[in-house]
């Protein structure tokens, strides 16, 4: 089944529509945006400004640089903090027709040899070179280098960052502040080419200890951030009364992991459309976008034109020129079925065709009666409280053997300091086992703790799931 909500997009875009327009590749889209761009400021880095004629002559100049050492389509490793020189190598490794391995930049030297051997790649662009020590055979490029002279772009694979622009009127031209990592996908896709296609600035925050200091200075129109990042900022702002990423924000794009509906409302009532978003690593970041962020809070909203998907058994199958075309360096077949991609997340849609993400997969607790539990699914219920910040359902066992649910939550902080004097872990526990009471009784949870601190997280601010029983 194709997804064709193009004319439902547009509708949504506004004028803004008719600038979008479709590219073959990472060089098409990158040529004609910066010469439509000229003028305008590309990037704000370290206290300097680069605007996209300079962008595109130091990438032009990079890539003199790199045909040094390389030719298409070598793999080049990219390991380097965010800045203007990732930037740069980044669009001149893939313009010049090879692959970036964009690595993170806090990987150790043995890490790095590591990578080297799995991946396979032929040069190191790095801000860091002792980094590289281990690498054998490979060619070592100061990300900070330059030529003379330039060499023009190739034609190359990668997204053209259109499905970006969809949903939303207030699109082209804009202010973005990047504090994702550039080698997470959503920070990559979402945040830098989004505004590179766009013509809009992207500041770059060094350091995320000084966001909302850059955040004041830049006053930022359109951040990109993960739920937890944006909980933050909520809960601060509520604190000192005040909109922490400036008075000029109005959108907010969420993903990479559940968006609880209250992020969607409080955001709303401080005059931020925040809309929730699903996409994969796999699927170069953009699957799906929500522009129906307050009638349908809990979606991650419609498919983008041009991508194929069915669902099969409840799992979510895609296909698309923006799907990966494998994995490097090992085998996944149980990853594809005929030209799908089998995402491994279990969804639903509703009747105008708004998706749901219900779980994963891999993450299905198989209880000793044989149900089979979605934890995400349950969480979704207990996130709906905003009292509660996150929560995490899991598989527990107690001295005797016997298996059953137990539920970890961590309550948000703004929402308790208006309960008062009362017994607060009692009103929680109380509004918990309201939801708990109403759910099915195989599905229903055994032990609730409140926690005191947040989950441990992964570097994308996913919670990382206690492993099963």
């Amino acid at each position: 089944m194709i997804a064709d909500t193009l004319e439902i997009y547009r509708r949504y875009t506004g004028a803004a529509f008719d600038r979008i327009k479709h590219y073959d590749n990472m060089a098409e889209m990158w040529e004609a945006r910066s010469a439509e761009y000229a003028d305008l400021t590309a990037i704000a880095d370290n206290g300097s400004t680069y605007t996209y004629r300079q962008l595109a002559e130091d990438v032009a100049r990079f890539r003199t640089v790199l045909s040094r050492h390389v030719s298409a389509p070598a793999r080049v490793a990219l390991l380097a903090a965010n800045s203007y020189d990732w930037v740069k190598a980044f669009l001149a490794i893939v313009t010049l027709g090879c692959t970036a391995v964009a690595l993170p930049a806090h990987l150790d030297a043995k890490t790095v040899a590591g990578t080297q051997k799995l991946f396979g790649f032929a040069a190191i662009v790095t801000d860091n070179p002792e980094k590289a020590a281990r690498c054998q055979d490979v060619s070592v490029i100061s990300a900070a280098e330059t030529a003379d002279t330039p060499t023009g772009a190739a034609a190359c694979k990668g997204s053209d960052g259109v499905n970006s622009c969809l949903g939303y009127t207030n699109v082209f031209e804009q202010r973005y502040m990047l504090v994702l990592p550039l080698t997470h996908v959503f920070g990559l896709i979402r945040n830098l080419l989004a505004s590179l296609y766009t013509g809009s600035t992207l500041l770059i925050c060094r350091d995320n200890k000084n966001m909302f200091r850059d955040a004041a200075a830049f006053q930022p129109t359109i951040m990109v951030l993960v739920p937890a990042l944006a909980e933050m900022a909520l809960t601060l702002s509520k604190k000192f009364g005040r909109n922490m990423f400036g008075n000029s924000l109005h959108t907010l794009i969420c993903g990479a992991a559940n968006v609880p509906q209250y992020l969607v409302e409080e955001y709303h009532r401080m005059g931020v459309a925040l809309y929730p978003g699903y996409g994969l690593t796999e699927s170069a970041n953009l699957v799906s976008g929500n522009p129906e962020n307050l009638s349908k809070p809990g979606s991650v909203g419609l498919i983008y034109p041009g991508i194929e998907y069915k669902i099969v058994d409840g799992e979510l199958w895609l296909k698309g020129r923006n799907m990966m075309d494998g994995y490097v360096g090992r085998e996944e077949p149980d990853a594809y079925a005929d030209g799908w991609f089998k995402t491994g997340d279990l969804v639903r849609m509703d009747d105008d065709g708004f998706l749901y993400i219900t779980g994963r997969i891999k993450e299905i607790i198989v209880l000793p009666s044989g149900e089979n539990i979605s934890p995400a699914e349950l969480e979704a219920q207990f996130n709906s409280l905003a009292v509660i910040q996150d929560s995490q359902v899991f598989e527990d066992v107690d001295d005797a053997g016997r298996h059953f649910l137990s539920l970890e939550v961590v309550p948000r902080a703004t929402e308790l300091a208006k309960l008062g004097d009362i017994d607060r872990e009692a009103f929680i526990r109380g509004e918990l086992q309201k939801i708990n009471a109403a759910l099915p009784a195989f599905s229903r949870v055994n032990k609730i703790v409140i926690r005191s601190s947040d989950f441990e997280r992964t570097p994308s601010m996913k919670i990382v799931r206690y492993k099963k029983c």
